[in-house]
């Protein structure tokens, strides 16, 4: 387990590995179908996926049949392709807050949450306004702790969804706010595309910092460490949330 910096570049990871990010994110995707990882079983809680940006059900649906076979009900966001919030932030959120209600009543049990990228911002929202609904959040790869540092992702974003009009310092703040709910951010030193330091949540009694080393932006749904990472954070039993120890 890691602490945040108090305060980090914010350069751009380099071009090297931004070049490599497609072969790795592949190598990755391709070494989970062919070398099962051995996890905890799960108790059949329900977990919402949430895709990063330009990523949809497909992107998400290695880990979420692995959330399947491990135990456990994964669903998907219910958005199709992740261009971002449209319109209102907050008015944006109410139709993913939605989708949580109906997974939580459906189950009857309180729901975690992964978000990779831009979809672990939504994540950490939605258990700050629905948390009595959401047992833990994850994210992965989510640079909650500075949108606006620079990064690969940017020139993307303004490509599909075109209004950055909404962060603002004010929400920049909101965003970098934990939730009040046990919350995992899992980073990685070798992430081709945005920097690992804002990826980062300050340790506390309910939130941690963990390294997923090795791993591409693109394959952090699939690497073989972030998967027992995030088995290893969903199998905990309900209100006895632990920081992470070290894995092998």
């Amino acid at each position: 387990m890691s602490a945040a910096p108090s305060s980090f570049s914010t350069s751009s990871p380099s071009l090297a590995l931004l070049a490599l990010e497609p072969l790795r994110g592949m190598a990755d995707y391709c070494h989970a179908l062919l070398t099962p990882t051995p996890v905890p079983r799960g108790d059949g809680h329900p977990v919402i996926v949430f895709p990063g940006l330009g990523g949809g059900p497909l992107s998400t649906r290695p880990l979420r049949r692995f959330l399947n076979k491990s135990g456990y009900v994964s669903h998907d966001w219910g958005q199709g392709l992740n261009t971002g919030p449209h319109g209102d932030f907050d008015d944006w959120l109410d139709k993913l807050d939605a989708h949580l209600i109906d997974v939580h009543s459906a189950h009857g049990r309180s729901v975690s949450l992964i978000g990779w990228s831009l979809g672990g911002v939504y994540a950490r929202e939605l258990a700050k306004r629905s948390g009595k609904l959401v047992r833990q959040v994850i994210t992965l790869g989510t640079p909650f702790a500075d949108l606006t540092a620079n990064n690969h992702a940017s020139t993307a974003y303004r490509f599909l969804n075109g209004d950055t009009s909404q962060l603002t310092p004010k929400m920049q703040r909101r965003l970098r706010q934990c939730p009040p709910v046990p919350t995992t951010a899992m980073y990685s030193k070798t992430d081709g595309i945005v920097p690992w330091q804002a990826c980062m949540e300050t340790a506390s009694a309910m939130s941690e910092s963990v390294e997923a080393s090795g791993a591409s932006h693109l394959g952090l749904g699939t690497h073989p460490k972030v998967l027992r990472i995030v088995a290893d954070r969903l199998a905990q039993r309900e209100g006895r949330w632990r920081p992470m120890k070290t894995l092998n």
